[in-house]
């Protein structure tokens, strides 16, 4: 009889065959993956090399950050900014065996597989390590379709493995602090401690820590903004996991877990303190950039590269504007509305808005219903506005602009350019509106550069012109009569005296000076020129008004004092004074800028003084356009120019009166009030209220006379003679 063998049961050898041919196909998948069949895996000498896209930083002129360029929002910071509790947090939340693994945690690997996997326990955590975690956030992860899991996780495990044997621990942590998204478009612990704490990594406190590490969880359901009570709960579990691996004794555990979650958010991306002037930065920095890729053939991205852009602003200022157009403007804003709720507003302004409604096409669709984001002053809301509702809106919404520039430099220190960069995005300082009574200054100086004197006097007889409509130039207060000399018809505003002054000056004259001032709309030779129906925008009132307070050069502004990469090397650095050429006579200059210190002193802009309590030197000058459309006002001392200009968006919607419409009411208060913050302060007040310098000895009486003074009976006689213009 033959004896059995004895051998594994059949089910038995099916496994070990199964397990093989599994542990073999393992094998070759990994092998694959190694071998680059499922894309490029990084070299140790290639992740050594690796560099993250960093946001390039934006600085006023004292070192404070005003913005940022990026596609994603980073800011590179060393090992030695990150202070310890962070990377305890880190360690003991995320992966407390770090010091140990060579990138690998076996037994975390082993508790995922039966917990997670076998006994489907979700609350068992992950296995990735720190570093497997920086390496899908160095490189992503890849769509492979039903190996997608498989294939990301082994290239993290393989990467992993490299980044040790690439980079020390310390640095693991600090790439790994440098990459990590917090949401947001948010990436990197500085760009994160900026935005929700407003302060530089080194400085967050404990506690603070805990609520960034804890957002790596789930950077939505744990972020302070949205989800604070979140937040705070999350916070807690770091600070207790820090307790429980003795990073932290129990009484200060008990006591960080027991303080309010204080987070202080800063979003520079959607509202920052000077978002207009960040257009322009952008596009003079994106010039200075392809300048240098010219000269050198280095191209340099202004979203990758982490440059270091510093620039003329002035943030103490900027801030003082912006808080005189909160001040001002929801006042007006709240007059003009009322205005145009009256029967006679409401109709008028009915048939504005059926207008834009046709000329846009949007006639047939008038009452549809549309969801809108709303601006208003007390707080931008959402709201279901009809078309026709949503254009009335829009149509008496008040705009407004100010600038605020270095006179010999051209470097701007305040650019406010509207009320919400969000929802009113088209930059006013730029816009092109009729300067009104602010373009005398251009006549006037054209007639001092052509020999006339500030005593000689004007005409202010009525005269109309045939052929234009007969065209009739009045003064404000319909007086007529007399004469004028040049600087009371300037401090007054006198239009019937200046018409006067243009005649005698002629337009070739005014025409050369406007160009050489540097605006940039032609004029027409026209009679109305001489009341400001030429066109220019902010800027270039604040470059021509520069002439006046630098003693005749032309000035053009700029923005940027130096460009550096984020190590300290200087790519660009300005090193000139800023002016440029001269445009008129320092004779011209010191007198424009004498007549037009007494049109602040005595003239139109002396409610500066009268209301706002502003007894400081100034010159300047208020205009107001036809129908009150535009209000203007441009001051300057030697050490700043500022210009203000405010109205609705189209010339057919405005103030029916002077009381809130004229330059002196609507515009010049935004001057007022920011330069009243800037006497205030001792440094500022410094820095641009600088005094004027006295008239030379020759021209110390060239002011000395009579505004106003009635006909004489020589004048009388001199008029029989004259040819009357018609």
């Amino acid at each position: 009889m033959r004896k059995k063998k004895t051998g594994l049961p059949g089910y038995i050898k099916i496994l070990l065959k199964l397990s093989v041919l599994l542990l073999c196909m393992t094998g070759l998948f990994v092998f694959a993956v190694f071998g680059g069949v499922f894309g490029h895996l990084q070299t140790i000498g290639e992740l050594k090399e690796y560099r993250n896209a960093t946001a390039s930083v934006v600085l006023s002129d004292d070192g404070r950050p005003i913005g940022k360029f990026f596609h994603e929002n980073r800011t590179n910071i060393s090992s030695a900014e990150i202070p310890e509790h962070l990377t305890d947090a880190l360690i003991a939340t995320e992966d407390i065996r770090f010091a140990d693994h060579r990138g690998i945690d076996t037994r975390s690997l082993f508790r995922v597989f039966f917990k997670s996997v076998l006994l489907r326990d979700r609350s068992s955590g992950g296995g990735s390590t720190i570093t497997q975690q920086l390496a899908k956030n160095m490189f992503g992860r890849r769509s492979y379709g039903p190996l997608t899991l498989a294939v990301n996780k082994t290239k993290e495990i393989i990467l992993a493995i490299r980044l040790e044997k690439a980079f020390t621990k310390e640095e693991i942590l600090t790439l790994y602090l440098n990459t990590v998204s917090f949401g947001e478009n948010v990436y990197g612990i500085e760009a994160a401690a900026g935005r929700f704490f407003g302060k530089k990594t080194s400085s967050l406190d404990i506690q603070e820590s805990a609520v960034l590490v804890g957002m790596l969880k789930a950077n939505t359901l744990y972020n302070p903004r949205m989800n604070p009570e979140n937040s705070r709960q999350r916070r807690n579990v770091v600070i207790r996991q820090m307790e429980k691996y003795s990073y932290l004794n129990a009484a200060a555990a008990d006591s960080l877990c027991n303080l309010p979650l204080a987070a202080v958010y800063n979003n520079y991306e959607s509202s920052g303190p000077a978002d207009y002037f960040l257009v322009q930065v952008r596009n003079e920095a994106s010039g200075i950039l392809r300048d240098l890729e010219d000269e050198t053939g280095t191209k340099l991205d202004l979203e990758e590269d982490g440059l270091i852009i510093n620039t003329t602003l002035d943030l103490t200022l900027q801030n003082h504007a912006t808080a005189a157009f909160r001040e001002h403007l929801p006042i007006m804003q709240r007059r003009l509305r009322e205005q145009y709720r009256g029967s006679s507003g409401r109709k008028t302004l009915e048939a504005i808005a059926i207008s834009e409604l046709e000329r846009s096409g949007l006639a047939g669709r008038a009452e549809k219903q549309i969801v809108q984001r709303v601006f208003d002053w007390n707080g931008s809301y959402t709201d279901t506005l009809s078309v026709r509702d949503s254009i009335i809106n829009a149509l008496t919404l008040l705009h407004a602009g100010l600038l605020a520039i270095d006179p010999v430099s051209g470097d701007v220190k305040a650019w406010v350019g509207g009320i919400d960069f969000k929802s009113q995005p088209y930059d006013q300082v730029l816009a092109r509106r009729q300067l009104a009574s602010v373009f005398k200054p251009v006549l006037y100086s054209a007639a001092l550069e052509d020999g006339m004197e500030p005593c000689q006097y004007l005409d202010n007889d009525s005269v109309t012109l045939a052929g234009l409509d007969t065209w009739t130039p009045e003064n404000y207060d319909h007086s007529y009569g007399g004469k004028y000399s040049l600087a009371g018809a300037l401090a007054q505003s006198m239009n019937v005296p200046t018409f006067s002054l243009y005649m005698l000056t002629g337009f070739d004259k005014v025409n050369t000076l406007w160009q050489a001032l540097g605006f940039s709309f032609p004029l027409d030779n026209t009679p109305s020129l001489a009341l400001g129906t030429g066109e220019a925008s902010i800027v270039e009132v604040a470059e021509a008004y520069s002439s006046f307070a630098n003693g005749g050069y032309s000035t053009t502004i700029r923005m940027i004092n130096s460009i550096s990469t984020a190590d300290g090397h200087i790519l660009f650095s300005r090193h000139d004074n800023g002016h440029g050429e001269r445009v008129i006579t320092e004779r011209t200059s010191q007198l424009m800028s004498a007549m037009l210190q007494k049109a602040i002193r005595e003239g139109t802009g002396i409610s500066i003084s009268t209301r706002y309590g502003l007894d400081i030197p100034l010159a300047g000058k208020t205009g107001t356009s036809q129908n009150y459309s535009d209000a203007w006002f441009a001051a300057f001392t030697p050490g700043i120019v500022v210009v203000t200009r405010a109205g609705a968006s189209t010339r057919a919607v405005h103030f029916n009166n002077g009381t809130y419409g004229s330059g002196s009411t609507l515009a010049l208060p935004l001057a007022a009030l920011t330069l009243h913050k800037v006497a205030a302060g001792r440094s500022l007040s410094e820095k641009y209220l600088k005094p004027f310098p006295p008239l030379p000895p020759e021209l110390e009486d060239a002011l000395d006379c009579p505004d106003f003074r009635d006909k004489s009976f020589f004048d009388e006689i001199i008029d029989v003679f004259q040819p009357r213009r018609t």
